[in-house]
């Protein structure tokens, strides 16, 4: 535990060193440190490179800050810096959409932040401490007759944080500002910034009011019922829009959400799940955003029809997209189906009444649609058809910049399925003090 300075007497800016912060920190680094080579060629054709630059690295710095950060207090001022920091990111192009986009996410980011705030005062007044420790920090003497008023601080705290998750209702500003973010930014912002959200709800959850103080209320049915909304009309939009980024964003939306609802189940399997699945999107979810942007830099092709044949154009950059696509939809050998593996057996076994079932049916629902909005993609690119111009076929394979990270990825995603049991076992020694 580091102390940095005291803003106040009482408020402490504040680092400490757990296994969230180290799990979060890693997928963190190796995604920036990906998507920053990937950059390095990707940007040659955008303007005002150095402050891209400028702004991801201040990005990076800022996640570092918030995965580290050992208080309540520290988190909520760089989770507010993050917002400002990431902002310029989506603002990059100038283009009249990206200046909407960049402020839709904005406004949306600040509310949440602010919904967080409000229960931050709660926190204060009935907690021991704002410092994050497992199993909560609510005074139950000072809490006794107020319990009511702490579960709507809660709840009003966790839909603060999952602003930046995309959960609905507070899902809109990411299919706006991801399209419109260079290629890089939009992998760092689907894959690493919404993250922020989610880990905001793990320290809500389970390291300050404990999972023991929500578990059975109304609290967990409640944010349990948005996570599977989210998680089937995510999957849903991403079916039917056309755009490629955009589809992809739309899949971040439903994809983070089954992160959420594993940790709403508050379960060892559930929650174990939920931060492999962490991992795994991040590494997924990041390779199919750089390979999107690998095609439209070489190609200017942007939507999903007009990508047939693409394929026979770029083999290795369409093998690392299918592999990381059957990851998604949690197919093995690959990281995607360990976690969601383990999502289902936390659902399965939550024991309330209907969830038990519900949950399953709406992660299976999830997958088939995630299947029908990735692979035809897929199908079209190798299989174009006989209508198909071979003769006009030209290889336009990326270049090392851009391959070799999307093809570092496409391995973790495989290794992180080929050999998840020392990973399972140190999250489940971690998850086992806070359930």
């Amino acid at each position: 535990m580091y102390l940095l300075f005291n803003l106040t007497e009482n408020l402490p800016i504040l680092f400490k060193v757990d296994a969230m912060s180290i799990i979060f920190a890693a997928v963190t680094i190796i995604i920036f440190l990906g998507s920053g080579i990937f950059s390095l060629e990707y940007m040659k054709h955008e303007q005002k490179k150095k402050r891209f630059y400028v702004f991801y690295l201040l990005a990076f710095l800022v996640l570092m800050g918030l995965c580290f950060a050992g208080n309540l207090i520290t988190f909520y001022l760089f989770f507010e810096m993050l917002t400002l920091a990431s902002t310029p990111l989506v603002l990059h192009s100038g283009s009249r959409e990206a200046n909407m986009a960049g402020l839709k996410y904005l406004f949306y980011s600040l509310c949440g932040a602010y919904m967080a705030l409000f229960g931050l005062y709660f926190v204060s007044k009935y907690g021991n401490t704002l410092t994050f420790s497992e199993g909560g920090v609510i005074n139950q003497e000072l809490a006794a007759g107020h319990t009511g008023l702490l579960l709507v601080a809660a709840f009003v705290m966790i839909l603060g944080f999952s602003v930046k998750a995309g959960m609905f209702p507070m899902h809109a500003w990411l299919s706006a500002a991801h399209p419109v973010a260079p290629a890089p930014a939009s992998a760092v912002l689907s894959a690493v910034i919404v993250k922020a959200g989610v880990l905001g709800i793990i320290r809500v959850i389970y390291y300050i009011f404990g999972a023991a103080f929500l578990k059975g209320t109304w609290v967990q049915t409640a944010f349990m019922v948005l996570t599977l909304i989210t998680i089937f009309m995510g999957s849903m939009l991403a079916y039917r829009e056309p755009v490629l980024k955009k589809r992809l964003a739309y899949s971040t939306v439903s994809q983070v959400s089954y992160i959420l609802f594993g940790l709403s189940a508050m379960d060892m399997n559930s929650v174990t799940g939920g931060v492999l699945h962490v991992i795994a999107h991040g590494f997924i979810k990041a390779a199919l955003f750089l390979c999107a942007g690998a095609i439209i830099y070489m190609t200017g092709k942007t939507r999903v029809e007009e990508l047939k044949g693409i394929g026979k154009e770029m083999p290795l950059l369409m093998w690392c997209y299918t592999i990381v696509s059957l990851g998604l939809i949690g197919i093995p050998p690959t990281g995607g189906f360990i976690s969601k593996w383990y999502l289902a057996m936390g659902s399965l076994e939550t024991g309330i009444p209907g969830f038990s079932w519900i949950g399953p049916v709406v992660l299976l629902v999830s997958a088939l649609l995630t299947a029908g909005y990735l692979l035809p993609i897929t199908i079209q690119g190798f299989f174009p058809g006989a209508d198909y111009d071979y003769k006009a076929l030209k290889k336009k394979e990326p270049s090392a910049l851009m391959t070799v990270p999307v093809l570092i990825l496409t391995v973790l995603t495989v290794f992180m399925g080929l050999f998840p049991g020392q990973l399972i076992s140190w999250i489940q020694q971690a998850v086992t003090k806070l359930i």
